[in-house]
């Protein structure tokens, strides 16, 4: 915990409001999260409290539902309504959007009238679309105004908006046409027009791009915040650079579900119920426990193969093991790859061409290994069952890394999110591929 928290919990029954405030205000946000996991409800409640206002507002869109809903149950009317006065309109709706009942109805009930119709007005929204993420609170000034004029008018505003690097252009019809910084602002002729000081027209997102999408064109154009038009051009809104933090945060913790073969939302562990997480994990559960029945098919078919070829089944487990690993590692390379934009499905035929020859590079190494292993390791087999069971694992990986790269790509082509092709759904399918290719490669070599 930190020090500053410590010795404020150890002597803040000496201080006054003003003195716990000031000396709270040192503490560093990072280490005031870290703490506050630390702390029971109590002292929770009365460092909240006591912390300077900004720190209070900033601390309350990082808590969780269950403590937001502690702490608006023991404030008073006037400290919530101070609160949510200073929160962004984005935060709030995020709230909105995603806490308990009780939560919504507290924040709703201390909202004054022009927050009630700004967050209307962005509640029209998708949340994961880039007007659910905007912020209403903006700086825009008319192209037909002088430089005196729009820095007048920006200091009446300045107070009342989250960012202030950039400054947004529009014309009489309020659609975007260019952007200029406040370093250019000021040192610009008082007299100047600020559409001469226009040099092109900003990069800008539509209302209704998904959210991946904002994160991915900031990211390209290293941007701290990005405009949102209507598909009339209309500026209606910025999304900055925090939200596009918590939205990275957001979609890698779906993606790490998915890889694990797991659905849901990106809720906390902690703050989600045994239902909850039973919900999230089941449905992939079965759909991998019938998938994988298809390898008691493929088995059974092979069932006289076995018994002729005894050592093949000793084997087994060492050829889905390599298959299943060769087709995790391929498809996690494509699906990084989409998500960055590295990767298009219109290369797919020239990704394809260079992933057969690393799959023949890759089966033959691993051929190789098997063969001397099985041959002078127990337990040990002929030269020409090494063989067999060598050249079988060549075309199981050789295979598995083709379906590994193929797959996510096929996926993505179709609309759907490929990480739906996590390593649990690679390797299920990969074992039945991988069986029917080891034993049929096996039965040709053998001739049996």
């Amino acid at each position: 915990m930190s020090n500053i928290l410590e010795h404020y919990l150890e002597y803040q029954e000496k201080m006054s409001p003003q003195e716990k405030r000031l000396y709270l205000h040192d503490i560093a946000f990072s280490d005031l999260l870290d703490a506050w996991e630390e702390l029971d409800a109590e002292n929770a409640l009365r460092v909240f409290v006591d912390l300077p206002l900004d720190i209070r507002t900033d601390l309350f869109t990082e808590l969780s539902e269950s403590e937001q809903e502690f702490i608006l149950s023991n404030l008073s009317i006037q400290s919530k309504k101070t609160l949510f006065k200073m929160m962004e309109p984005d935060d709030l709706v995020d709230i909105m959007q995603s806490a308990s009942k009780e939560v919504r109805d507290a924040v709703w009930e201390n909202l004054s009238d022009e927050s009630k119709r700004e967050m209307l007005f962005l509640l029209r929204y998708d949340e994961d679309d880039a007007a659910g993420l905007m912020t209403p609170r903006f700086l825009a000034v008319q192209s037909r105004i002088t430089v005196a004029q729009a820095i007048q008018f920006i200091r009446g505003k300045c107070d009342s908006v989250e960012y202030l690097f950039s400054i947004y252009i529009i014309d009489n019809l309020e659609r975007l046409i260019g952007s200029i910084t406040m370093k250019e602002l000021l040192s610009a002729s008082d007299a100047a027009k600020i559409s001469e000081l226009i040099k092109e027209k900003p990069v800008s997102v539509y209302e209704d791009t998904d959210q991946e999408d904002v994160a991915r064109v900031m990211e390209d154009n290293d941007l701290a915040a990005i405009p949102v038009i209507s598909h009339d051009h209309v500026l209606i809104g910025i999304v900055t650079f925090d939200d596009i933090i918590d939205v990275i945060r957001e979609e890698q913790t779906e993606d790490v579900y998915k890889m694990g073969a797991m659905g849901g939302s990106s809720a906390s562990y902690m703050d989600s119920s045994i239902w909850a997480l039973v919900r999230k994990r089941i449905p992939w559960l079965i759909i991998l426990l019938l998938l994988g029945t298809i390898s008691a098919n493929i088995l059974e078919r092979y069932e006289t193969l076995m018994v002729g070829a005894a050592f093949l089944i000793i084997f087994m487990p060492v050829i889905t093991q390599t298959g299943g690993n060769t087709g995790s590692q391929a498809s996690t390379l494509m699906i990084r790859g989409l998500a960055t934009g590295e990767i298009q499905f219109r290369e797919i035929l020239k990704i394809i061409g260079k992933e057969c020859l690393i799959g023949i590079v890759l089966g033959l190494a691993t051929g190789f290994v098997i063969i001397f292993r099985s041959i002078l390791l127990p337990p040990q087999v002929d030269i020409f069952q090494g063989a067999v069971i060598g050249i079988a694992l060549a075309f199981v990986v050789l295979i598995s890394n083709i379906l590994g790269i193929a797959a996510p790509l096929l996926i993505h082509r179709a609309g759907f999110d490929p990480t739906v092709m996590s390593a649990p759904l690679m390797a299920t399918l990969i074992d039945i591929c991988g069986y029917a290719i080891y034993f049929e490669t096996a039965r040709w070599l053998l001739k049996l």
